[in-house]
């Protein structure tokens, strides 16, 4: 069985158990839907049988899908031989393997898990990193919530310190969620976090969520930056940080996966977290930061609630992508 029917199954058990994670797949993954989605039944309707013009046409809607160029050139390769293999004709029969095909390419039979890796003991840290305007104080917000929900004690770290209002913006979120915070301004940022760790060691806190600064622009002062701080994080705490995440809006496609790339030469990225999935049409790019990274993606923000940052499901993303196809 192919993954198209195990996925309709595991669906259908989901949705009897009243699953909101999926119904947020669904609703955020609405604008990608309706522009990739639609494209493709308008090519299966526009070409019932599968040829040469059908290929470069689907090629089109998925690069336009942002999947990625080079990810979009070894899908359509894999794609043109099973089809020979096959000897698939029909188009119908096809969208079906184009399913398969995709969560093929992400996994890329690896097991990949969205699980953080957590401190089995004291505390878990957390480094946070992208650049300015991406939604990652926003984030880090939302996954101390998310945290604390679960009876999790959480402090926050504001090591963003030269930029202006950033360990304030952190503070104010700090307060309005109800976790321990520390943070200085203007001062060195390893300097805050060495700080910053040994209290949330006296407070015996289970995770420590730490805010970076995101200059990519001067990517040596940076990566000095990170290096130094990830020195003093183990240090103090052996073993940490126990996960790098790096924050991407999905809404800026292409550019997020530079971003990505640009982060992953200066230091070492556990995980993505992609904001604004639901604001953008461009809903490929996980399949696309899987490829060109190859980092798996552990969180989609899919609304503006302290809610929506929810952890990444690859069947449900599928899901939420094809729905209409089902």
């Amino acid at each position: 069985m192919g993954f198209f029917h195990k996925l309709k199954n595991i669906i259908s058990k989901k949705e009897n158990n009243d699953n909101k994670d999926i119904e947020k797949y669904d609703k955020g993954l609405e604008k990608t839907r309706d522009e990739f989605v639609s494209k493709l039944n308008i090519l299966g309707l526009k070409y019932t049988k599968v040829n040469e013009e059908y290929f470069e046409e689907l090629e089109n809607i998925l690069i336009n899908a942002d999947i990625g160029v080079k990810t979009v050139m070894d899908f359509m390769d894999r794609l043109r031989k099973r089809v020979k293999q096959e000897n698939i004709t029909d188009t119908n029969y096809l969208k079906e393997v184009i399913v398969d095909e995709l969560f093929i390419i992400y996994v890329n039979g690896e097991n990949i898990t969205s699980k953080i890796n957590m401190a089995e003991s004291g505390p878990t840290v957390i480094l946070v990193i992208g650049v300015n305007g991406v939604g990652k104080t926003t984030s880090i917000a939302k996954l101390a919530y998310k945290y604390q929900k679960e009876g999790k004690k959480v402090m926050l770290v504001a090591a963003d310190t030269f930029r202006a209002g950033a360990v304030e913006q952190l503070k104010i979120w700090s307060e309005r969620i109800n976790t321990l915070f520390y943070g200085k301004e203007n001062i060195d940022p390893a300097g805050v976090v060495y700080d910053g760790l040994k209290e949330a060691l006296k407070e015996e806190v289970d995770i420590v969520l730490i805010d970076t600064a995101g200059r990519l622009h001067n990517k040596v002062n940076l990566m000095n930056e990170l290096a130094k701080i990830n020195k003093v994080i183990g240090n103090i705490v052996p073993s940490a940080p126990h996960e790098t995440l790096l924050v991407i809006d999905a809404s800026t496609g292409q550019n997020g996966i530079m971003q990505a790339q640009a982060f992953q030469e200066i230091t070492n990225i556990t995980g993505i977290i992609l904001t604004k999935l639901d604001g953008t049409a461009k809903g490929g790019i996980v399949l696309a930061i899987k490829e060109s990274v190859n980092i798996p993606v552990k969180f989609v923000g899919l609304g503006e609630q302290m809610t929506d940052l929810i952890t990444f499901d690859i069947e449900d993303y599928i899901y939420g992508l094809f729905k209409d196809m089902m």
